[in-house]
């Protein structure tokens, strides 16, 4: 930009003289005659309006700087004008929403004046953008809805809904999410998402993130603010690309810390390019420090709880799952040494199988109770090499198929020759033996068991289902069957031993291949889970 006049050469005299005072101005001005003609275009207008002075000046001030859906109304005023009236804006301090050359509206102030010149009427506009300002006002409120959001709140997820409903309704934000680090999964969780009405997200609506991957990743390993000015430049990270597709083009994100301990991150992301704003990162920053604050104290109650409930989930689990056992096989040593003499051949082996088969309940609970100290403590290994899981299913069946045949169980399998993929072999029959043990488990007798599973070379995931015609999991307690030590009710009324354990292992098994495990919609009696993996581990970039 230079500071020539910013004037038509016809525009007249009077205008001419001020042409440098106006250049110079900090507020947008611009004129135009009678017909909608541009005839001034000062510096500060360029940048509001993202036109220069020779792309201005000779057009339609209507189709500059009016949106479209108010045209018809912006030539209606423009007629009131010209004939000599005051029409809603002459001589008059107003807001009103102006259009940015680049398709974004623009929030303005503006005052509009008359003068007559030699060749007609010129109305002269002062105006200055207040994005800045609307925004300050809109945090004001968001602060205000935040804090009665936490404070009616009765659980983190709640908090977090509330939190993420105010920045997208009150700051206009299209999207808006709240993410939480969950140290035993390794993984960044979406604890709350808030879409704008109409706005389709596609693949960019994930809920679970690898560390250090996408915006909340990136923010929580730096621990600090990221603005990201445009999306679609952001080619490092494929949930950015994904973004861009759906028309955002801004992000900022912003952690939830307490201390040096970061819980997460709040990130935001808008439909028009901006630069990065110092008091729109201090107000998020401010607000996501509350919310940190907030989610700290909450989490320490609910853990509180969490911790006495699983207290007395593990003594339960303790009390029956171990001393049964335990009591069976002291009970059958005991009869063994004192009819030893008298017991003939079958009836020993007999007593010793009834010893063997508690003694392996014991293991397998010492077990699953090791992995979880494992899990808990972020060490349970993953040795991916190139493998098939049709053979990891078929020898998980063979194993089990001697249990199958006692309950009178009817077990369908449904593979292809091979199904390969990079994973460790020795994991994975942990998930098939956990799925299929407990459908054969929770059946009754004569029931069916139908495993299936397919691969989808296009999408390079593999889709495994394990369905049973059982007891079920009663749809009130599916939010909690991945957590440690839950029965489900069916199985405590029925007296079906169990551990608990299998979900919550089997689950962070899975997510440690980068797949998921869900319950699936299934018809009649029983479960179906329902578990998608990669072909190939995702390649991780530092933005992913």
């Amino acid at each position: 930009m230079t500071a020539e006049p910013a004037l038509t050469s016809d525009a007249g005299p009077a205008l001419l003289e001020a042409s440098a005072v106006l250049a110079a101005a900090l507020d947008a001005y611009f004129a135009f005659d009678a017909t909608g003609r541009v005839v001034a275009w000062n510096p500060a207008a360029e940048t509001t309006f993202g036109y220069t002075r020779l792309q201005a000046c000779d057009r339609s001030i209507e189709e500059l700087i009016v949106p479209p859906a108010a045209r018809d109304a912006g030539r209606a005023e423009l007629a009131a004008l010209a004939t000599g009236g005051l029409g809603q804006t002459l001589d008059r301090r107003r807001q009103w929403i102006a259009w940015h050359a680049d398709g974004h509206e623009v929030p303005i102030e503006m005052t509009m004046t008359c003068t007559e010149e030699p060749f007609g009427r010129v109305f002269h506009v002062f105006a200055h953008d207040v994005t800045t300002a609307r925004r300050v006002s809109r945090f004001t409120a968001t602060e205000a809805a935040v804090a009665r959001g936490l404070a009616e709140a009765d659980s983190s997820r709640a908090a977090a809904a509330r939190v993420v409903e105010a920045l997208g309704v009150k700051m206009d934000w299209p999207v808006a999410e709240l993410w939480l680090v969950d140290d035993e999964r390794q993984l960044l969780i979406c604890a709350a998402r808030h879409v704008t009405a109409g706005r389709r997200l596609s693949d960019f609506a994930i809920n679970q993130l690898e560390p250090g991957t996408g915006l909340p990743g990136r923010v929580c390993a730096g621990g600090r603010p990221l603005w990201i000015p445009d999306l679609g430049a952001d080619t490092g990270s494929i949930r950015s690309r994904a973004a861009a597709r759906i028309g955002l083009r801004v992000a900022v994100g912003v952690p939830l810390c307490t201390g040096r301990h970061t819980l997460g991150a709040l990130c935001v992301y808008g439909d028009r390019a901006e630069d990065p704003e110092d008091t729109l990162l201090g107000l998020l920053t401010g607000l996501a420090a509350q919310v940190g604050q907030y989610l700290e104290r909450r989490r320490a109650e609910e853990l509180a709880i969490e911790l006495a409930r699983t207290k007395d989930e593990f003594v339960a689990m303790v009390t029956h799952e171990l001393r049964n056992p335990l009591a069976v096989i002291t009970a059958t040593a005991a009869l063994f040494t004192d009819e030893l003499d008298g017991l003939t051949r079958d009836e020993q082996r007999n007593y010793l199988n009834v010893i063997a088969r508690n003694a392996e309940r014991l293991s397998i609970m010492a077990e699953d109770l090791l992995d979880l100290a494992r899990l808990e403590a972020g060490r349970l290994s993953i040795d991916p090499v190139p493998s098939d899981l049709c053979t990891i299913i078929t020898h998980a069946v063979q194993a089990a198929a001697a249990t199958a045949e006692d309950k009178q169980l009817t077990v369908t399998v449904q593979l292809p020759d091979r199904l390969p993929l990079r994973a460790d072999p020795n994991r994975l029959r942990q998930v098939a033996d956990n799925l299929i043990g407990n459908a054969i488990k929770y059946t009754p007798a004569g029931g069916t068991i139908t495993i299936t599973a397919t691969a989808d070379d296009t999408a390079g995931n593999i889709t495994w289902t394990v369905a049973d015609t059982g007891i079920g999991i009663p749809l009130a307690e599916r939010s909690r069957m991945f957590r440690r030590f839950y029965r489900a009710s069916t199985a405590l009324d029925r007296r079906i031993p169990g551990t608990g354990l299998g979900l919550v292992i089997t689950r962070t098994i899975v997510e440690r291949h980068h797949g998921t495990i869900t319950l699936a919609e299934h018809s009649g009696p029983g479960t179906t889970f329902l578990i998608e993996l990669p072909t190939k581990p995702p390649a991780v970039t530092d933005g992913s």
